[in-house]
């Protein structure tokens, strides 16, 4: 397993974030350099160190779900904290080979300068990234289709997509969502994959989440696909434990969509009031097949009246030509999260070619949601929590 060997990784980063913390408190309050506060302190920085562990290793419980979003937490400050030390090491290297190496930026003065800074800015940054990834914002497009949909001029579309349901994102955070998407009226929602985060039984109140589902409010009703996080499987800090033989969708995570009033696309299509289709595909990474496959997308459309809308809904935003090639309108997707964290937005920016908003692909628009919940680390910088309304105008 990846997690075993990055492990003593993670605990030598640990063990230096705790070095330079005592460094700072050593020159900034003198009194605390005593062995009873660098015990105390050093226990709990362990325990918030190693507290994705314990959360794995304990049973389902409240105290483990308080567990678990502690390690949440911790995950996000951690992240800021290597990067914030690492400018900082990376900045001092280079001044100590520079005539700057005995000026006053290498006394005492300013390490007690630097540290506090440093304090404020992390705590700062802390606070806003986890108020921002509970803040669902909304977010608009307005497209036009050159194609005739009977009667419909016009379609309100809701996309939403990377719920991540589980320790992390629970019922408050769902009915929040719902809210908004009711609040705009859709005529149809759309739930493009990763609804759960790798378990059902993390939720930690299923019968009001699915409450919250079920008063979703639409014309058409709520139509989802999985994605790549819907499917159980044991996860320790993104990396997967033990073997899995077969990588499926829950049953109980179908069922419960079943119970939700929500309508589960897996390689199938839904022809809408006889005026447009929803296409939905299985996840590209975890399809949830036997042998691994999915249909491609020409395979999707081969036998539909393209001369009606084309919706397809793919969790990943990936062949996007192939997905224009056969036919589609509008492509609707998430995964991405925007990189969720800064500097993770440029980074996935790289790697897709349309990593979160809008592009047209000839005649087909393209449109990636940074999601609704997040995975990992409980914070947003630089990104947001979403909900898309896409408005679509039919002009043929």
């Amino acid at each position: 397993m990846i997690f075993l060997y990055l492990f003593p990784f993670y605990l030598a980063v640990g063990a230096y974030l705790l070095f330079r913390i005592f460094h700072w408190t050593f020159v900034f309050a003198k009194p605390l350099n005593v062995l009873w506060f660098k015990i105390s302190f050093g226990v709990v920085f362990f325990f918030c160190l190693l507290s994705p562990i314990f959360a794995n290793l304990l049973p389902k419980c409240k105290f483990t779900i308080f567990i678990r979003r502690l390690s949440t937490y911790w995950l996000g400050v951690m992240c800021f904290m290597v990067m914030a030390l690492t400018i900082i090491d990376i900045v001092r290297l280079i001044l100590k080979h520079t005539r700057l190496k005995d000026s006053v930026l290498f006394t005492p003065k300013a390490l007690v300068i630097i540290g506090t800074v440093t304090a404020v800015l992390l705590t700062a940054v802390c606070t806003y990234g986890l108020y921002n990834a509970r803040n669902i914002k909304l977010r608009t497009y307005d497209i036009e289709v050159a194609k005739s949909c009977g009667e419909t001029k016009d379609l309100k579309v809701a996309l939403v997509a990377d719920l991540h349901i589980g320790y992390s994102i629970g019922a408050k955070h769902v009915t929040n969502m719902v809210e908004k998407v009711n609040a705009i009226n859709p005529d149809i929602v759309i739930i493009a994959g990763d609804i759960f985060d790798n378990s059902f039984d993390s939720l930690d109140d299923p019968d009001a989440i699915c409450k919250a589902f079920k008063s979703l409010k639409s014309k058409y009703g709520t139509y989802a696909t999985f994605g790549n996080h819907d499917i159980e499987e044991k996860l320790l800090m993104g990396f997967t434990l033990g073997k899995s033989s077969e990588k499926t969708n829950g049953k109980e995570m179908i069922e419960f969509l079943e119970k939700s009033d929500i309508t589960l696309l897996r390689d199938e299509v839904a022809l809408i009031n006889d005026e447009f289709y929803i296409v939905g595909r299985r996840d590209a990474q975890k399809p949830s097949t036997k042998d691994g496959s999915r249909l491609s997308a020409s395979e999707l459309t081969e036998n539909l009246d393209k001369s009606k809308p084309v919706i397809f809904v793919d969790h990943e935003p990936s062949q996007l030509q192939k997905v224009a090639d056969a036919g589609a309108d509008v492509d609707l997707s998430g995964h991405t999260h925007d990189g969720q964290i800064f500097p993770g937005n440029i980074l996935v920016g790289m790697m897709w070619e349309n990593s979160c908003g809008m592009i047209k692909k000839d005649n087909m628009y393209s449109i990636v949601t940074s999601g609704v919940g997040v995975f990992g680390p409980y914070m947003r910088v630089g990104t947001d929590s979403e909900i898309c309304e896409v408005n679509i105008h039919f002009k043929g």
